[in-house]
């Protein structure tokens, strides 16, 4: 495994849509592993390929609850309910604002062995996953930020 150098706001590949992963090989799996260990180094609880300068439609996910999230090509297909709470990202530090998120959300996506996996979530999972499919198609929460 290798820490990745996270990119910060004003790199312009934070800015672009990432493209679909067609096959998952040893190059995508360890892509995945470096995420992963780039996510806990930094502390935090996701963590998008753009933001380490890969166009690929990867993301990696741990709100704490024993399980790490690698999705490949995740789709929000269904969303509910409305929550609001403060987030950061890892690519804007030192900046935390208001965002409002779905509740719920019923996600797609292919997991590390190949298979289709959909996902219904909530809460702090939901926002994340909906925050780090943001970063797949070149949006920041910042973008989101509720004004005052």
């Amino acid at each position: 495994m290798a820490l990745r150098t996270v990119r910060i706001n004003g790199d312009e590949i934070l800015r672009k849509k990432s493209r679909e992963v067609t096959k998952i090989d040893n190059k995508i799996l360890t892509l995945l592993d470096d995420m992963v260990d780039t996510m806990y180094e930094k502390d935090g609880i996701g963590l998008a390929a753009p933001q380490v300068g890969i166009l690929k439609r990867l993301v990696v996910i741990d709100i704490g609850d024993e399980y790490v999230y690698k999705m490949i090509n995740p789709r929000v297909v269904k969303s509910s309910g409305k929550q609001i709470d403060q987030e950061g990202c890892l690519s804007v530090p030192e900046i935390k604002g208001n965002v409002v998120r779905p509740k719920n959300v019923t996600v797609e996506y292919t997991n590390e062995n190949g298979d289709e996996v959909t996902l219904v979530a909530e809460d702090l999972l939901a926002r994340c996953i909906c925050h780090e499919v943001d970063h797949l198609n070149g949006v920041l929460f910042i973008d989101r930020i509720e004004k005052e």
